[in-house]
């Protein structure tokens, strides 16, 4: 496949997936977020890079934002936000994450291309459906010529970005300036 034919073919699966997308559903997603301070993130692989580019951002808001993984994470309680992300809904760790969070009264929210996954059915208040072919899915999703969960990953990366350009729309006082304001300044 030659250069042009590759990226127009990939464009045309992206405008497929936003197209596909149920937009009250990232609204909830959105709404969810503007309600907790403290939101903690956990992701893996390619995935997990966009769901911490992500949390980026959360922090740039000036929420209270942790990794899952990170040495300094605190404990996660009543009133505490985990957004998990697994395309297929099967990775077993992140499913035993979320099991301990909400023990711990954390609210649950799954960002998946597999909705029918066992983590959205199973342990989710909140599942945001991005419909974007991912690595060992089974649901209806726009399929993709792309390897692996190519497809929903760079969706969700673009998604995520287009999320906090939502949330800064509609958090009074939030702007692009506030949250440079606290991007990191040691580098």
């Amino acid at each position: 496949m030659d250069y042009k034919t590759m990226y127009e073919t990939i464009l045309e699966e992206h405008r497929q997936v936003y197209e596909r997308l149920d937009i009250s559903s990232m609204q909830k997603f959105i709404d969810e977020i503007k309600r907790h301070d403290r939101i903690f993130l956990i992701g893996v692989g390619r995935e997990g890079m966009a769901t911490r580019a992500f949390a980026m951002r959360l922090m740039h808001m000036g929420k209270e934002v942790h990794w899952i993984w990170d040495d300094t994470t605190p404990n996660i309680g009543k009133g505490d936000l985990l957004i998990a992300t697994l395309g297929d809904g099967q990775i077993g760790h992140i499913h035993y994450v979320c099991e301990r969070a909400k023990e711990a009264g954390a609210f649950i929210y799954v960002v998946t291309g597999a909705p029918s996954g066992r983590t959205a059915r199973l342990l989710a208040e909140g599942v945001f459906f991005v419909p974007a072919a991912v690595y060992r899915g089974k649901d209806d999703v726009v399929p993709s010529f792309q390897p692996m969960g190519n497809l929903f990953e760079q969706c969700l990366f673009v998604l995520f970005d287009m999320i906090v350009m939502t949330l800064v729309e509609q958090i009074p006082g939030l702007s692009f300036e506030k949250m440079a304001g606290r991007h990191r300044n040691v580098e």
